[in-house]
């Protein structure tokens, strides 16, 4: 049974993999020989990309992503802890690539015509991205791979959970407060950027308090 959910979920994640190659051929002809690529905090072009980049680059990094997760799990030198948080692991695997590939999918759109502020219609996409990646990692186990990673977290699995419990919480408080971005436009990448770049630092700094804490307690 687990493994024909683990083989049910690669297939899936596999599917957006394949889909983003699909629409890189079927957007060949449509889109300009330089496509936009990056947009400024202000959502303007500030950057181009050649043809075949601007379309398939995204498609590649998707693949590679997908190859490494498979890996993951087999490389661990704490996989057994990976199979116990092993849906949640799947699910995070599949809300990143396809929050990757929304953002390929807002390219290709604009690329052949459709203008619009991408500012306005990829924050939302980050809040809702934060919030759920902070719902799955406030229970998962201690790995080398995934979560917050600190020297601290990875030499203590008393500081390992607290953390991610921690984080975890700090995650989605920092999704709703860029999904409230969407009613400051002119302040929407501050929003942005304040709430994950914080919710990463003090997490960081928790874990190291939380370390010492824990090695001071055992001093005799």
């Amino acid at each position: 049974m687990h493994n024909k959910y683990i083989k049910k979920a690669n297939t899936l994640i596999l599917a957006v993999v394949l889909l983003s190659f699909v629409l890189a051929f079927y957007f060949y002809s449509l889109v300009p020989d330089q496509m936009a690529s990056h947009w400024s905090s202000k959502g303007e072009v500030n950057g181009y990309m050649s043809k075949f980049w601007g379309l398939f680059l995204l498609p590649f990094i998707l693949l590679g992503l997908y190859f490494i997760f498979i890996i993951i799990p087999k490389i661990d030198p704490l996989r057994e802890n990976i199979e116990k948080f092993r849906k949640q692991y799947n699910i995070l695997i599949f809300l990143i690539l396809l929050f990757l590939f929304y953002v390929y999918l807002l390219t290709l759109f604009w690329n052949i015509g459709m203008i619009f502020n991408m500012n306005l219609v990829l924050s939302p996409a980050i809040g809702i991205f934060f919030y759920c990646i902070g719902s799955l990692i406030e229970n998962i186990k201690m790995n080398w791979f995934i979560g917050i990673r600190t020297p601290w977290t990875l030499s203590s699995e008393n500081v390992w959970r607290k953390t991610h419990k921690l984080g975890g919480r700090l995650f989605k408080i920092s999704g709703i407060i860029i999904l409230f971005g969407i009613f400051f436009k002119e302040y929407m990448v501050l929003f942005t950027m304040i709430p994950a770049i914080a919710s990463s630092v003090y997490s960081i700094i928790y874990s190291y308090l939380e370390y010492r804490k824990e090695k001071y307690q055992k001093t005799p």
